[in-house]
């Protein structure tokens, strides 16, 4: 084999060796996100009730059982209270889920309380470092080093869609209005 055949086997080799490792450095791990699901508008909707009540009461109740469940709150008025609370699913991932509710006065002194839910997924991204390694006749090549920076990156948000979820926050607020 010729010099110059050794240098093109060396360079393929090496070219080689670089994808394989970029491939690996490239493989990202996401929290699943759920299918989207066509919006459909009708009467049976899982995210308001109706009470008895003034939109004040009603909201002030919401932001009892907000506080009660380990919420932090963000916003509360007359008419609206924002709640957030954190979850970390796994090593890698961390979850911020936002409740929303507004109040709203209905006919007469009736309120109805509206809540809808994001949550946002966040994950771990590694910042990767290279260093450059020049050879004389075959070129440069740069490796990833192990190490870096580490953070967290918003990787999806979605309404929360399970009727589960609000039926148990309205259950709450139920019992909240009747003390």
């Amino acid at each position: 084999m010729t010099v110059q055949g050794i240098g093109r086997l060396a360079r393929a080799g090496l070219a080689l060796a670089l994808g394989m490792v970029l491939a690996g450095c490239f493989r990202q791990q996401v929290a699943p996100l759920k299918k989207f699901e066509p919006e459909v508008f009708n009467a049976a909707a899982n995210f308001s009730r109706h009470y008895e009540t003034t939109p004040a009461q009603a909201c002030e109740a919401a932001r009892r059982v907000l506080l009660g469940q380990g919420y932090v709150i963000s916003a509360a008025t007359e008419a609206e209270v924002t709640g957030r609370k954190f979850y970390q699913p796994q090593a890698e991932s961390h979850v911020a889920l936002e409740l929303r509710v507004v109040c709203a006065l209905q006919a007469g002194d009736a309120a109805v309380v509206y809540a809808a839910a994001i949550q946002d997924i966040y994950s771990l991204r590694k910042g990767k470092e290279s260093a450059s390694l020049g050879v004389g006749g075959l070129g440069s090549l740069s490796l990833p080093l192990d190490g870096g920076s580490d953070g967290m990156v918003k990787t999806g948000t979605q309404t929360v869609t399970e009727a589960r979820f609000y039926r148990s926050f309205f259950d709450l607020l139920d019992e909240q209005l009747a003390q």
